[in-house]
């Protein structure tokens, strides 16, 4: 097994700089194509992509406006997200992936499903929604000048009850110190235009078009993307499977990381059988 980066970068075909961690197994095995939840980085996969170990390869990119990837020029739309996805494969020579994501990230994996089919082999959908509500746009706009005026720290409380389980919280102190710490190193204007770009995600009309494996995987306890979401999702794209896992949160890669591994190579061997 091979690592190009944490520190390895492109510049997507706009100029804006994509950073992205490959962990790169033997090249019979398959690839996973992994994009993070709103306000994390490509380290939100890690301990997914350790349990993962060398059965398949791993690429994790910080989404635009994420980590130590640059702004570029707003707004943001899930089809150039998932178009940056789509030339950091591109450049490491990786032709059909396994495309998942959590959150925000879920919405970049069903768009890159939805424009490069030919590059989708299956597709994980985990804690995250084809549209998040007559109000969206308005909801998150309100998040994004919350950001704004009172800083990213002004969430944190809002934000780490609805990532974790209160028992995972009890459990895991420093664990959830630490994705706070990421989340306020967030650049401000990258925060806000991915807030917006969730306010005005719309998917369901392509749902019915997709024609490949799918999970779509959530917490029960999510009420950030809740159940009643991925069941739509799931009644929409045929031959999807629905995973609800008892007493996780919206953030279930990080509260049980091993749950979603196994739901990721499950979809790998769909693949290759």
């Amino acid at each position: 097994m091979t690592n190009e980066g944490p520190g390895a970068t492109l510049r997507a075909s706009d100029g804006v700089t994509i950073a992205y961690h490959a962990r790169l197994a033997a090249k019979n095995r398959p690839v996973i194509a992994l994009v993070h939840s709103l306000g994390m980085d490509h380290s939100f996969w890690r301990a997914v992509s350790d349990c993962v170990g060398d059965r398949a390869s791993v690429v994790a990119i910080d989404a635009r406006g994420h980590g130590r990837s640059g702004v570029g020029t707003p707004p943001f739309t899930a089809e150039r997200m998932a178009l940056d996805l789509r030339e950091v494969l591109d450049h490491l020579g990786i032709q059909r992936v396994v495309v998942g994501g959590a959150s925000m990230g879920g919405c970049v994996a069903l768009q890159f499903a939805l424009d490069h089919p030919d590059r989708s082999a299956a597709l994980a959908l985990i804690d995250t929604t084809a549209w998040y509500g007559p109000t969206a746009p308005v909801d998150w706009e309100s998040r994004a000048q919350k950001a704004m005026a009172q800083g990213l720290a002004s969430l944190t409380d809002f934000q780490v009850t609805r990532w974790f389980s209160d028992a995972y919280r009890e459990r895991e102190p420093d664990a959830v110190t630490h994705w706070v710490n990421v989340f306020l190193r967030n650049d401000m204007r990258g925060y806000v235009e991915a807030c917006r770009l969730l306010g005005a995600f719309d998917a369901r009309a392509r749902l019915g078009t997709l024609r490949l494996p799918t999970l779509v995987q959530v917490g029960e306890e999510d009420y950030a993307a809740p159940v009643a979401m991925s069941q739509a999702m799931h009644e929409a794209i045929a031959g999807s499977t629905l995973d609800v896992i008892l007493g996780a949160r919206h953030l279930t890669p990080l509260e049980v990381p091993e749950r979603v591994t196994d739901g990721l190579l499950q979809l790998c061997a769909r693949v290759r059988s």
